[in-house]
């Protein structure tokens, strides 16, 4: 499924052509898919247009952490600023991470549990 956003140049021709399928979606929205309905994530620059719009980077975070299965990959494609960022963000929700050549961030969900310990 590839994602466009509403106020990026419009590119879903070019994904109709090739016979894949796609929609415009914003960001700052929740998206409409089930909760761990992929296996993968990929965004390349959307953060950086992102970056002064109604919506905060913990959102995106939020709305990533929701659609992705655990166990499975996102990749960051963005200026080192924003990979920094969303670095954080990530671990803090207990995903593994690296950073490759400083323009991409590779993460891992893991299936992270809070410890059962009673009291």
């Amino acid at each position: 499924m590839n994602v466009v956003p509403f106020d990026q140049p419009d590119t879903l021709p070019i994904i109709f052509n090739r016979g894949l399928i796609g929609v415009y979606h914003d960001w700052c929205e929740s998206f409409n898919t089930y909760p761990r309905t992929y296996d993968l994530l990929h965004m390349s620059y959307l953060l950086q247009s992102l970056a002064n719009s109604r919506c905060d980077i913990i959102e995106i975070a939020a709305e990533i952490d929701r659609i992705l299965r655990p166990g499975r990959w996102f990749v960051l494609q963005d200026n080192i600023g924003m990979i920094r960022k969303m670095d954080r963000v990530l671990r803090s929700l207990h995903y593994k991470t690296a950073i490759m050549r400083r323009q991409f961030l590779v993460a891992r969900k893991s299936f992270w549990r809070p410890d059962s310990t009673g009291s």
